[in-house]
């Protein structure tokens, strides 16, 4: 018998499971939009997202009502000037630019280091260093998902986190937010930071 206000074994593995597949999702979208500029159906798809009452909730119906207001064409050109740039972007989303001023430094041997622990490698036709933030939240929705074998446990995703996504992935994402030039891409940086808030919070509690 269950008595009032007790909660069952199966309903806890289902708010888990459903905790994690949202954790999951919001990583892969994030890696979406930061890997490559949005296509029309990415766009189509982020136009029906609703607020809610939560400061993350707000960020993500902003990010909506951006995806409205822009074309493919125009997201394009946002994306090339903030990542890409003609001779230098305007930021760099990668852990070691961030967390040393230069590209292709320590952190990013670690990284490659801890992908052959987990094993994963890059696909061939990448050409970006690993470290990419995109590259880091796709890692991070596998670990989740079980994309790399069976799914981490909370220790070793936390592991990960906290050794090559927590030291600056903020940081980048507060830059993207305040960046003069970014428009649909504010948004993008306002969920990002909000996002590894929350997740720094929640693996802190759960230690």
């Amino acid at each position: 018998m269950v008595l009032v206000g007790e909660t069952t074994t199966s309903t806890v593995e289902e708010a888990l499971a459903s905790e994690e597949a949202l954790r999951a999702d919001a990583y892969a979208l994030l890696a979406t939009l930061l890997r490559t500029p949005p296509t029309a159906e990415t766009l189509q798809n982020l136009a029906g997202l609703a607020s809610d009452d939560t400061e993350l909730g707000r960020a993500v119906g902003l990010l909506g009502v951006a995806a409205q207001a822009t074309t493919v064409d125009a997201v394009g050109e946002e994306y090339h000037d903030l990542f890409i740039g003609v001779g230098a972007s305007e930021l760099k989303p990668y852990a070691s630019y961030y967390r040393t001023g230069f590209l292709y430094e320590k952190p990013l041997a670690d990284l490659r280091d801890d992908m052959a622990d987990l094993g994963i490698a890059s696909a061939e036709e990448t050409s970006e260093p690993e470290d990419h933030i995109a590259s880091l939240c796709e890692i991070m929705c596998g670990l989740i998902t079980g994309a790399f074998g069976a799914p981490a446990d909370l220790a070793r995703q936390r592991a990960f986190f906290d050794r090559h996504i927590a030291p600056w992935a903020a940081h980048l994402f507060e830059d993207l937010e305040t960046t003069q030039s970014a428009s649909f891409y504010k948004p993008v940086g306002m969920v990002g930071r909000l996002f590894m808030e929350i997740e720094s919070q929640a693996f802190e509690m759960a230690a």
